[in-house]
């Protein structure tokens, strides 16, 4: 082969799963992105908004129509306080499916991605099928979750994760032993050529998606940037302090970067 094609294989993996390199699309779901994190899980219903946790205190809050309850006891607050837990209530349901959305693109470029490299590297119809199926898995678990108003930080930060992860690992092993089994018998030349054929156009379609979805979530940073403003601004007290349910990130942590970030709250 003219140019050896599994580095570049390895890095379209790579970022399905969501680890780091320096130029392939990087989708990941966390709720540590746009230098802000969050200890709550997030549930939007028809009466409010939900913020529930296991640990720490408060384990409960709850903001409806200018209210807030934390750990089911209605809050005392001001007429501005009123206005600003409507308008982070606002802020929040608007957020959701903007992340749902980002999500579903993330998940898309990088299985578009991966599937043109197993039409390079197979040609085969039924490793494409393999693709699409953990695409549709991906797609429910996003639907299943982001997409009915809810946002579980174990199931994002570690299960879905996990989940493509193993995924992607499960593709790597099986493309190896094609590409392997290509140069054994000699069709390297064969691959060459479908590369040749695909690169090029894969390369710059993939391009264009990722810059367009760097900007929807630059947009999304932005609002989340607001809600925190609002919630700054609140002159409600919990136990004598400000109440912190999304907090900027340490300084020291370094989850950011180049991947797409995702973070409804």
């Amino acid at each position: 082969m003219k140019r050896q094609r599994l580095p570049w294989l390895t890095l379209i993996l790579l970022s399905l799963a969501g680890v780091a390199s320096a130029d392939a699309p990087h989708p990941r779901l966390s709720s540590q992105q746009c230098q802000f994190t969050t200890n709550y899980d997030l549930r939007i219903a028809d009466d409010g908004v939900w913020l529930e946790r296991e640990t720490g205190a408060p384990r409960e809050v709850h903001i409806h129509d200018g209210a807030i309850a934390i750990d089911q006891r209605t809050q005392d607050i001001s007429a501005d306080d009123a206005r600003r837990l409507r308008r982070m209530e606002a802020m929040t349901r608007d957020l959701v499916p903007a992340v749902a959305n980002i999500a579903r693109e993330a998940v898309d470029i990088a299985f578009d991605a991966l599937g043109g490299v197993v039409q390079i590297m197979t040609d085969s119809k039924a490793k494409a099928r393999d693709v699409e199926r953990v695409r549709k898995q991906a797609m429910a678990q996003i639907d299943a979750s982001l997409g009915k108003g809810r946002w579980d930080q174990k199931q994002f930060d570690e299960t879905f994760e996990a989940n493509v992860e193993r995924a992607a690992e499960d593709m790597a092993g099986t493309l190896t032993r094609s590409v392997l089994w290509a140069a054994f018998t000699g069709r390297a030349s064969e691959i060459e050529r479908r590369a040749d054929a695909m690169e090029k156009d894969l390369d710059a379609r993939m391009e264009v998606r990722s810059r367009k979805l760097e900007a929807q979530a630059q947009s999304l940073c932005d609002q989340v940037t607001a809600l925190h403003d609002v919630q700054q601004q609140l002159d409600l007290r919990y136990q004598g302090q400000p109440l912190q349910l999304l907090v900027p990130k340490p300084a020291d942590d370094k989850d950011d970067g180049a991947r797409v970030a995702a973070n409804p709250k």
